[in-house]
This record gives structure tokens, sequence and C-alpha cells, in this order.
């Protein structure tokens, strides 16, 4: 998560607008989504990836890190999707591997939207968004204190994972499992111990409900926005060619 969240402050386009990436990111999502083609999700997944990349200069190394957890589910769900399971046998499902390419690749084709999204915009832009969208006062400060639950999930795992190692817990591999139990076991008391730590340091310096976190508004830039309205325009026409 630190990690993502340096790349989301640091990358190249971390002064666009947040409306022009956003435009970008769920516009072709939807493109992917509702489109039959399959070659037009194939196509929204190679331009969000050379967005990611080459626009905005995420490395590689920590997008395809990103990407591996949920790439892993996706392939396991195409699998279930390819194939039947029988009483005593497991063969192929009729049209399973067409149907497992269909959803396979629009499925990509959205996680590299989110990701693009993820991995150039810092989590406090996208809740200043929500505000002036009219999103609930709730939700956006239930995204940002789960946002910032994830990072004391995080820290508590990374300390405690320190302080076994400096009392020798990973020197053999028995101890190793032996102590990974134990931070499974203690990491859910302690990051709820955390939380409430941090909520009575809220309610100590007067929280009333809502969280006020530095996100300047940017310009849009009518170039940029137009540019990626043409760019959707031309992935739709594609899609709609190839259907």
């Amino acid at each position: 998560m630190s990690h993502i969240d340096t790349s989301a402050h640091l990358n190249r386009w971390r002064k666009k607008s947040l409306a022009e990436k956003a435009t970008l990111a769920f516009g072709m999502l939807l493109i992917a989504v509702l489109v039959p083609s399959w070659q037009a999700a194939l196509l929204v997944a190679a331009i969000m990836t050379a967005a990611t990349l080459l626009g905005a200069r995420v490395r590689f190394a920590l997008w395809w890190q990103t990407m591996t957890a949920p790439f892993g589910f996706l392939l396991v769900s195409v699998l279930t999707l390819m194939f039947q399971v029988q009483l005593w046998s497991i063969s192929v499902a009729p049209h399973g591997p067409e149907l497992a390419a269909r959803v396979g690749v629009r499925a990509l084709a959205g996680l590299t939207c989110l990701l693009f999204l993820a991995l150039t915009t810092p989590a406090a832009d996208l809740i200043s968004g929500m505000r002036r969208l009219g999103v609930p006062t709730e939700i956006t400060e239930m995204t940002l204190l789960m946002y910032r639950f994830v990072f004391l999930l995080t820290e508590t795992v990374s300390s405690m994972n320190a302080a076994q190692a400096a009392r020798l817990g990973h020197v053999t591999y028995k101890r190793h499992m032996n102590s990974l139990s134990l931070l499974i076991a203690n990491l859910m008391p302690r990051s709820l111990a955390r939380a409430r730590a941090l909520e009575t340091g809220l309610a100590a310096r007067g929280w009333h409900g809502e969280l006020r976190v530095l996100s300047p508004v940017r310009p849009v830039s009518a170039t940029g926005l137009g540019m990626i309205l043409l760019a959707e325009a031309a992935v739709l026409a594609f899609g709609l060619y190839t259907r």
C-alpha cells in the first residue's frame, strides 16, 4: 500500500486534473463492460497499460506487483468458466474457452483501468472529487478512515514481523510457521486497538464526523480532455465495428 500511495503522489501525471484521469479510466471501463466486442476490451487494456507505464511513468515492477494478486483471482475465475466438473470427471465446458476468454479480457481491461486510477491519483484527491460530486459525507469519511485503517494494518504487520525476527523467530522453518501463526492470531486485536487509539485521538481534537485534507482543485485542460474523449470515441467505434 505504501508503494501504491508513493506512486500516486510522485508519478508524472500527478498534477493532471482529476476530471481528466477519471474520464479516461471510467470511460474506458464503461466501453470494456458494455461493448460486446472482446477486441475492444483488449484494446482498452493495452491503452490503459500504456497510459500507466508510458504516460504516467509508473515503474513496471510496481505495476506488475500491484497487478499480481487480482490477476491471480482473475485467472482462477477464468479457469472455472472453462471447465465443468461432473461426478467423476472434469471436462472442457461447451463454449467454455470462448466464454472464459471473453470474460477474462473484459475483466483484465477493467483491472487496468482501476490500476491506472489507483497508481496515478492519491486517495485525498479521489475523496475530494467525491465530495464535489455530492457524495454523502458519511460515505466519504468512512472511505477515508478505511483507507487509513489499511495502513494501520500494514504497519502493525511490519512491526510485529520485525519484532519476531529480532527474537530469532524466523531461524528455522518450524519457528517461522509458529511465528506466522502467532502474528495472524494477534493481528486483528492489535489493529483494532490502534484503530481505537486513532478514534480517541480524533475525538480529543474535536472531530465531529468530517476529516478535511489538503487537495487542490487542478484546472481541466481542454486539449487533454478533448484527446481523451476522442480516443474513447475511436475505441467505441472500433468495438461496434468488430462485435
